[in-house]
């Protein structure tokens, strides 16, 4: 393992800073979109149907620490020159062989659970076709879009679904009359009986897990690569999360709302997401529920683009990384060979597991690798950030400390609990 004073190469951070730094709608979009998926809508929506708006807090919690981790990773990357990957190569060859075999079996789990939400609300609004050509579609439809490697592009479709998210989720909260009072009463921290372990989901499922590394990718295919981007990063990955924290607020408020207050119970998962779409027809029309599965597969679809292309160039930096590529050499950028290679096992692989039952030995692992990611993430981040790695003027303060270390506490908590959970399935 290196030592904490194995400082890393200091690359050349003289790149001028361009007229345009105020543009917000940028790689904090990206990443906020990209990690809010069905199963954060599932998570906030179980939140607001038990407890109303007792846990509306947590919402904002888990704003403040997501904001305060990318900041970390987007810092990281800004003050160094160097990605993520190359900060974990620097803290010990166990990194790579942790994160290898975890982006590995992820990504072939991932890309069917992806498919599959996104196909959900599309069979609901078109029932006569099989869900599993929905799903293969959306799959193949993301890996076209991001197989060419455009980022900006990418960007505008992201920004586009974001748009749509925002409007049909936010929308529906409209929709429900939310009480003000209740909700701002729910600010005030406070768990409900039988509620800790829903507020512990509800604030480390605000927007992203491996998604969240990608970022510092994100901000370099964007062409923010010195530190004389950190203020337009910060301000990009602070507005991008208060979007996000109020689309997830959006979606407690409905719970709150819609279910809470009529006593109506759902389907666990995200199929409960397609009844909610139902109720929401019966009581306003059937426009809202069509109007909400739009939103839906919006949410869903977006994280297949984002994790796509992200995690596809974590993947291509990694390999690069442990083959002593080149930092500019194609194939470790967006659009190269490895880039691609992960696209493909991202989308053709997976198409296995829709026609397979449920495969409960990989999805156990799966489950084990994704309880220990987010706090090998927070943990690195916080030592990274705290060592001679950084450049003293870029090491984290008391502020970022306190938060990150918040974070990897949550973490370790909620990974705890998940492990329990996966390890239980293999005796049930």
């Amino acid at each position: 393992m290196a030592a904490d004073d194995d400082v890393l190469p200091t690359p050349d951070l003289t790149t001028p800073v361009s007229t345009k730094r105020w543009r917000v709608v940028g790689p904090g979009l990206v990443v906020a979109a990209t990690g809010i998926g069905a199963g954060d809508l599932v998570a906030t929506l179980v939140a607001g149907s038990r407890f109303g708006y007792a846990l509306a807090w947590t919402v904002v919690v888990g704003v403040v620490v997501k904001i305060a981790l990318v900041e970390g990773a987007g810092r990281w990357s800004l003050a160094t020159g160097r990605s993520i990957f190359e900060g974990w190569r620097s803290l010990g060859r166990w990194t790579s062989v942790y994160f290898g075999v975890y982006v590995v079996v992820w990504g072939f789990v991932y890309g069917a659970a992806a498919m599959s939400s996104s196909a959900l609300p599309l069979q609901a609004l078109f029932p006569g076709v099989d869900l599993k050509v929905f799903a293969i579609g959306a799959g193949v439809l993301g890996g076209v879009m991001v197989w060419f490697g455009r980022y900006a592009f990418f960007e505008k479709v992201i920004a586009f679904f974001v748009g749509i998210m925002f409007v049909t989720v936010v929308g529906s909260a409209i929709v429900t009359l939310p009480n003000l009072g209740e909700l701002a009463a729910g600010l005030v921290p406070t768990i409900p009986e039988n509620g800790l372990v829903v507020a512990l989901s509800v604030t480390g499922g605000v927007g992203g897990t491996i998604t969240l590394a990608a970022y510092g990718y994100w901000l370099r295919e964007k062409g923010w690569h010195s530190p004389g981007w950190m203020k337009v990063m910060r301000l990009d990955n602070g507005v991008a999360y208060v979007v996000s924290g109020v689309f997830v607020l959006s979606m407690l408020v409905v719970g709150a709302e819609l279910l809470h207050s009529g006593g109506i119970a759902l389907a666990d998962g995200e199929g409960g997401l397609v009844q909610l779409a139902a109720v929401l027809g019966e009581r306003y029309g059937t426009f809202m529920t069509w109007f909400f599965l739009i939103g839906f597969f919006a949410t869903s679809f977006s994280s297949i683009l984002g994790v796509w292309n992200g995690v596809s160039l974590m993947f291509a930096d990694f390999v690069g990384t442990l083959r002593g590529l080149d930092a500019d050499d194609p194939r470790r950028r967006i659009g190269g060979l490895y880039y691609r290679v992960f696209v493909v096992w991202l989308t053709v692989p997976p198409m296995a597991i829709l026609f397979l039952d449920r495969p409960i030995g990989l999805i156990v692992l799966y489950g084990v690798l994704g309880a220990l990611f987010m706090p090998f993430l927070a943990i690195t981040l916080l030592w990274l950030l705290n060592s001679s790695r950084t450049p003293a003027e870029w090491r984290s303060r008391w502020v970022s400390n306190s938060l990150m270390g918040i974070c990897a506490v949550l973490f370790v908590v909620l990974g705890a609990q998940q492990l329990a959970t996966e390890v239980g399935k293999l005796f049930a």
